[in-house]
C-alpha cells in the first residue's frame, strides 16, 4: 500500500470517527423539547390565564406551551412531584404545600400575587375572621390552594367545621350562594380584573377588610399584606369607598428540576413579558423575582435575573442557540482533538519515512564500520562486501516516497557510492 493510499485511509478513519462522535451525541443528547405541559388550575382561572398568555411569548420561540387543567395548586403539586408524569411545569400557591427535598422540584419565578377575598352578606361590618364564627361559609374546592389556605386562616381565628358550617364549593357556586342567601360568607382568590372579581366587586356584597393582617401574616408568612385602592374598582361609584386591606398568596412558576436550562430562560421571558408591568398592587418590575424559596430556586432562574439571558440566546434564534449549546459546544474538545491529529499528520508521515532511510543508512555505516576494522580482507570478505552494497543499493531504488524526499533517496545513494568506492579501494582495483 502507497503512503498516499495508507494516509488517506488515516484521514478517512478520523472522519468517520467524527461522523460516528457526532451520530452519537445526537442519540444521548435529543433536541430539546419543543412542547412544554403545564398543569394550570380551573378553566376560568387565574393559572390558566397565566398559561393563556405565556403561550403566544413562547411560540415566537418555537415553543408549543401544552395547557391542562386541574383543580388548583394542590393537585399541580402533585403532578409535578411524580417523577413519571408528564407535567413538567405548573403554577404553586405559596403556602399551600409542604415541599421536600425529594420532590426534585424548583421555582422558576415568583410570578404574581393572589388577592384573597372575603364577601359576606349582612348589616354588620366583619373585619376579623372570628366573626364568621356560626355561619354558613363557602372556603374552596378540594385540590385548591385556596381551601388549604382558608382553613389555615380560619383555624388561627378559632373558626372551625365543629362550630360554623364550612362548605367546599367553586367560585360561581359560592357567588350564586351569597347572591340567593344559602351562604353568609365565602372566599375567592384572583385577581381584581378576573370575571368573577369583577363580578364581585360590582355587585351588593360586601368586602371583608382584613384588620388582623400584619399578625396573620406574622402567623402565615407565604402570605403578604396588600391594599386594595378606594375606588379602584370603580371612580364614578367610588367602589370600594374606602382602601382594603387583603391577604395575598403569591403565585409561583415551578418545575421538575430535570427541566433543561434553555426552556427555563424562555419561561423567564415569558413571565418577564405578562407580570413586568405594572399591576393592582405593584410597581412596574415586581414580577417576576425570587423572593420566595418554598422551593429551591433554580440556578438557572439565578443567573438569569443577574445576567440575564446567557449570550449565545441573547443574539440567535432559540433553535439556533439550543443547537450550538447541545451540539457543537458538546464537540468541541472532540474538534480540538482532531485538528491535532490532523496538523499531526504530516508529521507522522515525515517520521516514517525518515525511519525507512535510517535502516539503511545504519547497514552502510555497519559495512563502512567492518572494511574499516579489516586491513587484509579475503577474496571471500571482498566478495561479500560487494554483495552487500549491491543489495542495500537495490532496497533503496525500489523504496516509493513523495517527490519532496527525493534529495533523502540521493543523498542515501551518494553514501552508497562512497561505501562502494571504499570496497574498490580495498582490493585495490578502482571503480568499475
Amino acid at each position: 500500500m502507497t503512503l498516499g493510499r495508507r494516509r488517506l485511509l488515516i484521514i478517512g478513519a478520523i472522519l468517520l470517527l467524527a461522523a460516528l462522535g457526532w451520530a452519537l451525541t445526537t442519540v444521548l443528547e435529543p433536541a430539546i423539547q419543543r412542547t412544554i405541559i403545564i398543569t394550570t388550575g380551573a378553566d376560568n382561572g387565574i393559572y390558566r390565564g397565566f398559561a393563556d398568555r405565556y403561550a403566544p411569548v413562547l411560540k415566537r420561540d418555537g415553543i408549543k406551551l401544552d395547557i391542562r387543567r386541574s383543580s388548583g395548586s394542590v393537585e399541580n403539586y402533585e403532578r409535578l412531584k411524580n417523577p413519571d408524569s408528564e407535567y413538567v411545569v405548573g403554577f404553586i400557591q405559596s403556602g399551600t404545600t409542604s415541599p421536600k427535598e425529594t420532590d426534585h422540584l424548583q421555582t422558576i419565578a415568583a410570578v404574581s400575587y393572589e388577592p384573597i377575598w372575603v364577601f359576606y352578606r349582612g348589616d354588620a361590618t366583619v373585619n376579623r375572621l372570628a366573626e364568621l364564627r356560626g355561619k354558613r361559609v363557602s372556603i374552596g374546592v378540594p385540590g385548591s390552594g385556596l381551601l388549604n389556605v382558608s382553613q389555615v386562616l380560619l383555624g388561627y381565628s378559632g373558626v372551625t367545621g365543629d362550630n360554623t358550617t364550612l362548605l367546599q364549593m367553586d367560585a360561581a357556586r359560592a357567588y350564586q350562594g351569597l347572591e340567593n342567601g344559602q351562604l353568609d360568607a365565602a372566599f375567592f382568590i384572583g385577581r381584581p380584573d378576573a370575571p368573577m372579581q369583577n363580578t364581585l366587586l360590582n355587585s351588593d356584597l360586601k368586602l371583608m377588610n382584613f384588620a388582623q393582617a400584619d399578625a396573620l401574616v406574622q402567623k402565615f408568612p407565604s402570605l403578604s399584606k396588600i391594599i386594595f385602592p378606594r375606588a379602584l374598582t370603580s371612580i364614578v361609584n367610588d367602589r370600594p369607598q374606602a382602601d382594603v386591606t387583603l391577604l395575598a398568596a403569591t403565585a409561583l412558576l415551578v418545575s421538575k428540576d430535570t427541566l433543561h436550562p434553555a426552556l427555563v430562560y424562555v419561561l423567564l421571558d415569558a413571565a418577564k413579558t405578562v407580570h413586568g408591568g405594572e399591576d393592582y398592587f405593584t410597581s412596574i418590575g415586581t414580577f417576576p423575582n425570587l423572593s420566595n424559596d418554598e422551593f429551591p430556586i433554580s440556578d438557572d432562574s439565578t443567573r438569569y435575573f443577574k445576567s440575564g439571558r446567557p449570550f449565545l440566546q441573547r443574539y440567535l434564534p432559540f433553535w439556533l442557540a439550543s443547537f450550538v449549546e447541545r451540539r457543537l459546544l458538546i464537540l468541541l474538545p472532540f474538534m480540538a482533538l482532531l485538528l491535532g491529529l490532523l496538523e499531526a499528520l504530516p508529521r507522522m508521515a515525515e517520521a516514517r519515512i525518515k525511519n525507512r532511510l535510517v535502516v539503511w543508512y545504519r547497514e552502510i555505516k555497519a559495512l563502512e564500520d567492518e572494511i574499516w576494522r579489516n586491513g587484509q580482507p579475503t577474496p571471500d570478505q571482498i566478495a561479500q562486501w560487494r554483495d552487500e552494497i549491491e543489495n542495500i543499493d537495490a532496497h533503496a531504488s525500489q523504496i516509493r516516497i513523495p517527490q519532496r524526499y527525493l534529495q533523502d533517496i540521493y543523498a542515501l545513494k551518494q553514501a552508497i557510492g562512497v561505501v562502494r568506492d571504499r570496497i574498490f579501494q580495498v582490493t585495490g582495483k578502482g571503480k568499475e
